[in-house]
């Protein structure tokens, strides 16, 4: 097979940039790292990073990966790809119950597939164990109790790729879920909750080892004064800051949260436990307007405005709209994280999180070739996915 060679490259590895540099690629695997080859395609100094790795996706140039087709899933794939993003884990919205199960098989059938986009790596099953006061901008659906109805029905998955579960921990049989499920090789994350600092104390206990969306859609100090008058007490932010065995991520979009957040959750957590995601919709890389979150035709109306998803009142938020490109140049350049750090968190960490880091996430022979070339603004210039080239050679 052809030996893909990117030559005079400046590295972004974990922990430093390796100008003058060259990489190999053969079978789909990194072959060498450093040694030239003939046949190069010459980079001109521009950096060469791993592919992008999020963890928390929606959508993405009009397609919802709740909208039930193996043709919606390819375009939110290829969308994200543009945007650097070569492995991904589709994302489910609040729905009902046939549209749960057709959004597993969908991960099911498509695990692994590259339709000339990111690579599907497993799957983020989120929504039906949200609590209701917390949902944010997702459809007011199928909320459910945990059992092993429901549950044994949705964990299937398990078994043949990395499933990752999101679980309010205040629920009713939220312990319960985690302590069955976890042995059986799920992922549970905290997320869409407005548990206590001890709730979430206990859902660590359980096995729960991620948090979605820092700040977001989450109990803190002054959300649960309002039904406590004394003493103050801690949520799910302060509880996510304090424990080292929560890893966590942050929607980098410069909309969400301004960059003094950013670096706070930069300086609390560290690269090695602050993932960067997108959370993104089906707005991605189309104009403003109105659109569906979750499935066209029955999920929730939102807007896409001034380079964010917003309710239609305009008074809250409503998911992102960006790729994880502009994710990466928001926490380098306005949130001043070092560049081989800020790319840390957008592969190698959410692949850690998601446990698939031998196989992604860095740019180390045997791993997959899985590439993004940036020029020195980080604007994604072009696009490798297991060697192949998805996205050619853009301008400046």
């Amino acid at each position: 097979m052809a030996v893909t060679v990117l030559a005079n490259a400046t590295l972004v590895l974990p922990d430093r940039l390796v100008p003058n540099a060259n990489v190999a690629a053969e079978n789909g695997r990194i072959a060498e790292v450093g040694a030239a080859r003939a046949g190069a395609i010459d980079l001109g100094g521009m950096y060469l990073a791993p592919g992008f790795v999020d963890l928390h996706v929606h959508g993405g140039d009009g397609a919802d990966f709740m909208d039930g087709t193996a043709e919606a899933f390819r375009t939110v794939c290829r969308c994200h790809a543009k945007h650097g993003t070569t492995s991904l884990t589709p994302t489910s919205t609040v729905a009902t119950g046939p549209q749960y199960d057709k959004f597993l098989a969908l991960c099911a059938e498509l695990y692994g597939d590259v339709p000339n986009g990111a690579r599907i790596v497993g799957s983020h099953f989120y929504g039906p164990y949200f609590a209701r006061p917390a949902r944010g901008c997702h459809p007011d659906q199928e909320f459910l109790i945990p059992s092993a109805a429901n549950a044994d029905r949705f964990t299937k998955l398990a078994e043949m790729m990395p499933l990752v579960v999101t679980v309010a921990p205040e629920i009713e049989n939220a312990e319960w879920l985690v302590r069955t499920y976890a042995p059986r090789g799920v992922r549970f994350n905290a997320g869409h909750s407005h548990a206590t600092f001890s709730q979430v104390e206990a859902a660590v206990s359980w096995g729960v080892r991620h948090v979605d969306h820092l700040f977001c859609a989450m109990s803190d100090r002054a959300r649960l004064r309002q039904s406590q008058t004394y003493p103050m007490r801690g949520g799910v932010l302060e509880a996510t800051l304090y424990f080292d065995e929560l890893t966590t991520e942050v929607i980098a979009d410069g909309k969400h949260l301004s960059p003094d957040l950013l670096r706070l959750a930069y300086k609390a957590k560290g690269p090695d436990r602050l993932a960067l995601v997108t959370d993104s919709m089906r707005a991605v890389d189309l104009p403003d307007g109105e659109y569906w979150f979750g499935a066209d035709g029955s999920g929730e109306r939102v807007l896409k405005k001034d380079g964010v998803g917003v309710t239609l009142d305009g008074t809250a938020l409503a998911s992102c709209v960006m790729g994880m490109d502009h994710c990466l140049r928001t926490m380098h350049f306005a949130a001043r994280v070092p560049l081989p750090e800020a790319v840390r968190m957008a592969t190698l960490t959410p692949a850690r999180v998601l446990g698939v880091e031998k196989e992604i996430g860095s740019l180390e022979v045997g791993k997959r070739a899985d590439f993004v070339v940036l020029d020195r603004e980080l604007n994604v210039r072009r696009v490798f996915v297991g060697g192949q080239e998805v996205l050619g050679e853009r301008g400046a």
